[in-house]
């Protein structure tokens, strides 16, 4: 690796360059390498200035160190670029080449051999009615003879990764807060103030007989 010069170095070597200083002992001088001598003379006084004054001091003396200089700068330029374009690529994911690469490190795996129970799913996503603790106070939306208002599991888009059957269910709907309740209504509905939510496991199987098998909430979905 190319030894790093400080700032004053880098001027020191401009100002002996100035005065018919040859590369070759500037890199003695300095302890680097001839085309870290020529790069930072090119870039500190241009390159036509330097050129002017190599070919005064001696036309073919650094000819061939001149060459390697003018590589090693272009190799150099090569190279940040290369890594400049592979930075950007990443940072915005990876090339179409790469994401071959990344699935083809995959190995298909042989299927178990196994035969499993065809058993139903259990259901996850609700949460029994006898498990859950409700607020003291809710509210339902009823029409206005006092008829329970009823939707369809599949009506909320919050729900609808369930399967199908899930979204058939029946549903009923409380809200804990009484604004709420009454930005839903509409002008044939009505809010009724559910004191006490002990409630709701009392009527539990006239639910069910009902076909209403879930309570919708706005954090939960229980299950009657």
């Amino acid at each position: 690796m190319a030894k790093r010069l400080t700032e004053k170095q880098k001027e020191e070597i401009k100002i002996y360059f100035l005065n018919n200083k040859s590369i070759v002992n500037l890199s003695q001088k300095f302890n680097c390498t001839k085309t870290t001598i020529i790069r930072n003379l090119k870039k500190s006084l241009g390159e036509k200035k330097y050129k002017e004054i190599l070919n005064r001091l001696n036309p073919t003396l650094d000819l061939e160190d001149e060459k390697l200089a003018e590589n090693e700068i272009q190799q150099t330029y090569e190279i940040n670029k290369i890594n400049k374009t592979y930075e950007t690529s990443t940072s915005v994911g990876r090339s179409n080449e790469d994401k071959t690469n990344f699935l083809e490190s995959f190995i298909e795996i042989t299927p178990l051999n196994h035969d499993f129970e065809d058993l139903s799913q259990k259901d996850i996503s609700s949460i029994p009615l006898s498990e859950i603790k409700l607020p003291n106070i809710v509210f339902l939306i009823v029409k206005k003879e006092i008829e329970l208002v009823t939707k369809y599991l599949k009506d909320y888009p919050e729900w609808q990764f369930l399967p199908q059957n899930d979204l058939k269910r029946k549903t009923i709907e409380i809200h804990f807060d009484l604004k709420t309740a009454k930005r839903m209504c509409n002008k044939d509905q009505k809010v009724l103030k559910v004191p006490n939510t002990d409630v709701f496991k009392i009527v539990a199987p006239i639910l069910i007989s009902r076909g209403i098998s879930r309570i919708v909430t706005s954090e939960n979905l229980i299950s009657i």
